[in-house]
């Protein structure tokens, strides 16, 4: 699943079209000025380089007075996910360079993109009953492409890392600073390698090396950042009793758009937790929502399932497809309880490609290597290593920060900077121990998340809040004390209400999925109170309008107790 803040920075609009050349064209996202988008045209496969594909990239041109002159060249992950979107925060970290942001040939803003809605529905067909048959979604994806003059066999590592090499010397920039996430990690090792002369440095963020076997280590990894989370026990507690009973859970499909209702196993829902663990907020509440799990909050699952939907759309499966079966798929030798990874299995049993050859990529170009320290993909067991074995490389862990370092932490990004520009020489200040902000204490419930997809469920609440307020002003204007004061702390309690969800999602939005701070259900006494002091009102002044102030406060205090909280 793609992390929070990319999929905030994503704008959703179709690829934009050029002509046949490389060259400047319009852009398929907002950009910064200075920015020009185009396509580089490269073969499809360059042992056979008749047929030809285009890759999206971005340039923005620092404005900077000092700007130097090797640029930072930025791949995302996946496979499958784009770059181009990433172009102004990238801009902004890097002021005094220019930014060029790559695509993988075959996702969204390259040509052709590889898209496979077959294998999405199929995927998410593993929540339903009957569960769908990915092989034979997979033999219609690889059909369909097949029939558009697609060789899938051109869709690898080896080939993107040769197309970054070709974009520089297309560019005419003598050398860059190259800048990998994930996946795209394993891209640029391979580009360092190919192209010394051109690399000043490179920064490899959530290392993704290519001797680790990533898909004998998924289960592995998950397992050891729950350890790391403290909730490995309730973890397996979980998915014991949503094995033994699975949940159903209400959910929305995002390729057809409708309402289905998904069952939940506890293997099922431990897939979909290594996914989503991947977001460092959703790490960061990931032990509250464990132990509710645990202890049966099953309604707590409904973001998570609204979360897969997402993430399948998010980039092109085709392309993650073709990579995979080629560079990871072949090694893999351990059976998995993630669908997942079985759906994966199951779709390069169906295409047949041919086994990428090994290349051991090292450089001997400064490389600065980041870990998460709850990172369930990449984590800092296999990172770290790897980074060591590097004949210039430096390794830094960032506490309380998952997948994709740089999204989520300020200090990362900070880091980075002072990195290209002075790879040398070690950076020696830490990053404070509050870079990253832990959530407060949870009240577990749903309806947070709820109201955020539909918000009448919040009626009751503005509703109270409305009538606490005219309740004050028109008791105060009277002289009545006791209604006044049932007002004013209706007031009050509301104003408390918003500022605590106010400063919870401003600080960690995903957790008002998992809850509310427990400060908001202690405010309770204050509803409560305003309540009482109402009802006391009505007994002095026993007109309709202290009559409806006080249905509605004790009505709100019914709802709020029963449903909200």
């Amino acid at each position: 699943m793609i992390t929070r803040v990319v999929l905030a920075l994503a704008l959703t609009v179709p690829p934009f079209t050029t002509s046949a050349a490389a060259g400047p064209g319009p852009c398929p996202v907002a950009m910064p000025a200075r920015t020009t988008c185009g396509f580089l045209v490269v073969p499809e496969r360059r042992d056979a380089p008749e047929r030809k594909i285009k890759v999206g990239y971005a340039v923005h041109a620092s404005t900077a007075k000092d700007r130097k002159p090797d640029p930072v060249v930025y791949m995302s992950g996946g496979p499958g996910s784009a770059s181009m979107q990433l172009t102004g925060f990238l801009s902004q970290m890097f002021p005094d360079r220019d930014v060029v942001t790559v695509e993988q040939r075959g996702s969204k803003y390259s040509q052709p993109a590889l898209g496979c809605p077959e294998t999405a529905q199929a995927l998410l067909g593993q929540l339903r009953e009957p569960v769908a048959d990915v092989a034979a979604a997979a033999a219609r994806c690889r059909d369909r492409l097949r029939e558009q003059g697609v060789d899938l066999r051109g869709y690898n590592t080896k080939e993107i890392a040769a197309d970054v090499v070709a974009l520089r010397q297309e560019l005419g920039y003598a050398s860059w600073n190259l800048f990998g996430v994930s996946y795209s990690t394993r891209v640029m090792m391979d580009v360092a390698a190919s192209d010394p002369t051109g690399v000043r440095s490179v920064v490899l963020d959530s290392f993704l090396p290519e001797s680790v076997n990533w898909y004998d280590d998924f289960d592995p990894n998950l397992a050891g950042t729950m350890a790391t989370l403290g909730v490995k026990d309730r973890f397996e507690d979980m998915i014991a009793r949503l094995n033994k009973s699975p949940a159903r859970v209400p959910a929305t499909d995002p390729l057809l758009g409708r309402q289905f209702t998904a069952r939940l196993t506890g293997d099922a829902v431990a897939t979909i937790m290594a996914e989503a663990l991947q977001d460092s907020q959703v790490a960061a509440v990931a032990p509250a929502m464990v132990t509710a799990l645990a202890e049966g909050h099953d309604e707590l699952l409904r973001p998570l399932v609204d979360a897969v939907g997402e993430g399948l759309v998010t980039h092109e499966l085709g392309l993650y497809h073709a990579v995979q079966c080629q560079d990871e798929v072949p090694s893999s030798t351990t059976k998995s309880r993630l669908f997942t990874i079985n759906g994966d299995k199951a779709v390069c049993a169906a295409w047949q490609l041919p086994k990428a050859q090994p290349v051991s990529s090292t450089t001997q170009a400064p490389v600065y290597v980041l870990g998460g320290q709850y990172d369930p993909t990449t984590p800092i067991r296999t990172a770290k290593p790897a980074a060591q074995a590097l004949p210039n490389a430096r390794f830094e862990e960032f506490a309380r920060t998952a997948h994709a370092v740089f999204l989520a932490n300020p200090c990362s990004r900070r880091k980075i900077v002072d990195f290209i520009a002075n790879p040398v020489t070690k950076s020696t200040s830490p990053c404070p121990d509050d870079a990253i902000a832990e959530p407060p204490d949870l009240h577990v419930t749903a309806a947070p998340y709820q109201i955020s997809q539909s918000p009448w469920l919040a009626a009751p609440f503005a509703l109270y809040a409305l009538a606490s307020l005219i309740q004050l002003v028109t008791a105060a204007l009277k002289g009545r004390v006791a209604a006044a004061f049932g007002g004013l702390t209706g007031v009050a309690f509301a104003g408390l209400i918003i500022q605590s969800v106010y400063a919870l999602a401003g600080t960690n939005e995903t957790a008002l999925a998992v809850g509310l701070p427990d400060t908001t259900a202690g405010y309770t006494w204050i509803a409560a109170a305003s309540a009482v002091l109402t009802a006391a009102a009505l007994l002095r002044h026993r007109g309709w309008p202290q009559i409806t102030a006080t249905v509605i406060s004790a009505g709100f205090l019914i709802w709020w107790c029963t449903w909200l909280l």
